[in-house]
């Protein structure tokens, strides 16, 4: 008779599954020796040590992975939501426009409402901006080139947690001394992000997540440059069909 394979050598199967890894490449991450298939096959128990690294590395909650919550994720990063909003005079909120020139003072001053006071604000009557929080921010450097110019602006929606962010899009990253506008990708290391710069001059920020006070994803952008960068489009089209051929070759050589 087969052996009755447990809940948690199941749920355990799933994760590195989910995850795109192989049982060895999933052991190497645990530590959990050179593969991870008796482990699966319920002919090696799940040592507290692999459950310490499932839920350091990955988030994953111990009770359900042992059948006993239908919660798979534990939450453990502090919340990225906007700390303070601004409210028109029908209670609708408003967009607050974070300038070039304030954009330091914002990082440090995400908790002092009257700080806020001196940023200008508005509204857009748009069916896009209708649901969630929303703020601008003005870019600054040539480091999302070619798709964002110098000093244009981006709009931004609220993440409440980087858990929640969708991987591989263009956010405004707030932390404790800086605000960035860059491609958020998701690292294998739970703790960290990858932050992206579109011009390849610039190299790749790991960001501590722990550091992160605000998120914002990019919806839009408000440009008041008219001109017609010729050839532009053409890059775009070229840089994105490299950047999909660089990600194959490198899941490939995994």
């Amino acid at each position: 008779m087969a052996q009755e394979i447990s809940i948690e050598a199941q749920r355990f199967k799933k994760v590195r599954e989910e995850l795109g890894k192989t049982q060895s490449e999933f052991a190497e991450l645990l530590d959990a020796g050179s593969t991870t298939a008796d482990i699966e096959r319920g002919k090696k128990k799940i040592t507290g040590k692999i459950v310490t690294e499932l839920l350091r590395q990955f988030h994953i909650n111990p009770l359900w992975l042992y059948g006993n919550s239908y919660n798979k994720h534990l939450e453990t990063t502090s919340s990225t939501a906007p700390k303070i909003i601004s409210m028109d005079t029908s209670d609708r909120e408003n967009m607050i426009m974070v300038p070039i020139k304030a954009s330091a003072g914002y990082a440090t001053n995400v908790l002092d409402t009257d700080w806020y006071q001196d940023l200008p604000a508005f509204s857009i009557p748009l069916p896009q901006y209708k649901e969630g929080s929303f703020r601008a921010f003005q870019v600054r450097g040539d480091s999302m080139l070619p798709v964002l110019q110098p000093a244009e602006w981006v709009m931004g929606k609220a993440v409440e947690s980087v858990r929640q962010a969708n991987d591989n899009r263009i956010h405004v990253v707030v932390t404790a001394d800086t605000v960035v506008v860059k491609k958020l990708r998701k690292s294998e290391i739970s703790d960290l992000v990858n932050l992206i710069s579109l011009n390849r001059d610039y190299p790749v920020i790991e960001q501590s997540i722990s550091e992160i006070k605000e998120l914002w994803e990019v919806n839009s952008k408000l440009s008041f440059d008219l001109d017609v960068h010729e050839g532009e489009e053409a890059m775009i089209s070229l840089k994105q069909g490299l950047d999909s051929l660089r990600d194959e070759i490198a899941q490939l050589k995994k």
